[in-house]
């Protein structure tokens, strides 16, 4: 049977996201793990223990391998360049979740009592297995940090005390989307009568945001309309039928992996600007715009951070950890954006460790002291610069009662080769979005029969 051009273009785009996703998973030598280390019982206090929930195989490798990747590269230049914080060696052990979320509960079992003093906190990368730890962390009193993702109304630390949606989340992130269109359109009032089509992914993650765009159409006068991604999001030729039909003077793409490059192709089929696709983060990398080739160039979405290997702090990673042979990714992939967002993992990680240090002592770190420092978190302009993360994330400071701790978004545009940034940081709709999420915590907590927190010990 003779495939058709149209057939063997699907199938050389598959095959090109099937090569990424298996340069992801296999690109790590299990020998280059100069970090992991003996975890059971006997380990020694000095060592602090750090568990990387990942997925490097998967439809999301390209994701969970790159923000590992970034994420134990900086541990490996702490301990390589530092000797650890203060002394104490950084040890991690990863646990393949492959972006499911039962196993991503199992990853979380097997290693939270790893470690002197057990896991200090757990990174998910996924918004489905951090609403499935929520109780269960909580319970065992460790944090989990949902950075950029995750259950947004967690933002309130009252209600979630031990889950931290740290620096921008799903709400704000949105907010921020539509004061840039308004920014592109020339003001608020333009958007009074627009139409904004929400393609999104049918599932948690995917569907976040829903709530929030409901309301800002209230405010401000557009037209949403919500259309689900079957999963896993391959074809989308009927959903951008209807669109086409819609007209709308924008669409959101919030997909997820291979999902993220499909709209792109489907945009160019029916001659839709791509200028006006906005994306958001999770598909905003190299890995989501390259298989589209030039029906990407042009393409609008959010960020948390910046791109690119011109940062002091990602020139040491390249000396001091891939100049010794001690990498976990492939070079080639450093700088990149998922690789960036584990350095910033990295730094929020180890800045609340160090914090937790100050207070508790240059040993290993535990839950609930870990907890505390999430909460005091003042990572500011001056300390990024010393850490030579200066411009890579916007300061990022935390409370008892704000676990997001800033907000604050910038936007980013693919000219065909890279990512370019465009304007500086904006701002979120702060009262809009503490309200929204005082609303539905105080929900949760009846649901819950969760007493809030009137001070910072209550229920620690």
């Amino acid at each position: 049977m003779q495939a058709t051009g149209k057939t063997l273009r699907v199938l050389l785009a598959l095959a090109l996201t099937a090569g990424l996703m298996l340069a992801a998973g296999c690109e790590k030598d299990p020998q280059q793990s100069s970090a992991e280390a003996d975890t059971g019982p006997d380990v020694a206090d000095n060592e602090q223990f750090i568990p990387i929930l990942i997925y490097r195989t998967g439809p999301f490798a390209p994701g969970g391998s790159g923000i590992g990747g970034g994420y134990e590269d900086y541990l490996v230049l702490l301990n390589e360049r530092d000797g650890g914080i203060n002394g104490v060696k950084l040890v991690f052990e990863e646990c393949e979740t492959a972006y499911n979320t039962d196993r991503g509960v199992e990853c979380y079992e097997r290693l939270k009592n790893k470690g002197a003093k057990g896991a200090p906190v757990f990174h998910p990368l996924s918004t489905g297995i951090t609403y499935a730890l929520i109780d269960r962390a909580t319970r065992d009193k460790i944090p989990i940090i949902s950075l950029g993702y995750g259950r947004t109304d967690a933002s309130d630390g009252t209600v979630f005390p031990y889950i931290f949606p740290l620096i921008t989340n799903y709400w704000s992130q949105n907010t921020a989307k539509i004061r840039y269109i308004a920014q592109t359109e020339g003001g608020e009032d333009k958007l009074k009568g627009m139409k904004i089509v929400n393609l999104h992914l049918k599932h948690p993650y995917g569907q976040e945001t829903i709530p929030v765009l409901n309301k800002m159409a209230e405010m401000y006068g557009f037209e949403v309309t919500h259309l689900p991604v079957p999963w896993p999001g391959i074809d989308q030729k009927s959903l951008w039928l209807q669109i086409k039909k819609i007209k709308p003077d924008w669409v959101i793409n919030r997909n997820w992996g291979i999902s993220c490059t499909v709209p792109l192709r489907e945009a160019a089929r029916i001659d839709f600007p791509r200028n006006r696709v906005l994306g958001v983060w999770w598909c905003g990398s190299e890995e989501d715009v390259v298989p589209a080739g030039d029906a990407a160039t042009g393409y609008v979405t959010t960020n948390f951070h910046g791109v690119g290997k011109d940062y002091p702090v990602i020139q040491d990673i390249l000396e001091h950890v891939y100049g010794q042979m001690k990498g976990n990714i492939s070079p080639t992939r450093v700088g990149s954006v998922f690789y960036n967002r584990g350095v910033i993992h990295g730094i929020v990680t180890t800045e609340a460790i160090r914090l937790a240090q100050s207070k508790y002592g240059n040993r290993a770190i535990g839950g609930t002291e870990m907890q505390w420092a999430l909460e005091n978190l003042d990572i500011t302009e001056a300390r990024l610069i010393e850490l030579g993360a200066g411009g890579l994330m916007a300061p990022l400071k935390t409370s008892w009662r704000d676990h997001e701790g800033g907000g604050l978004v910038r936007m980013q545009q693919w000219d065909g080769t890279k990512w370019v940034p465009l304007g500086g940081w904006i701002k979120p709709d702060a009262e809009l979005v503490h309200g929204m999420i005082k609303e539905s915590s105080a929900k949760y907590a009846r649901e819950k029969g969760i007493t809030p927190r009137t001070k910072p010990e209550d229920g620690i």
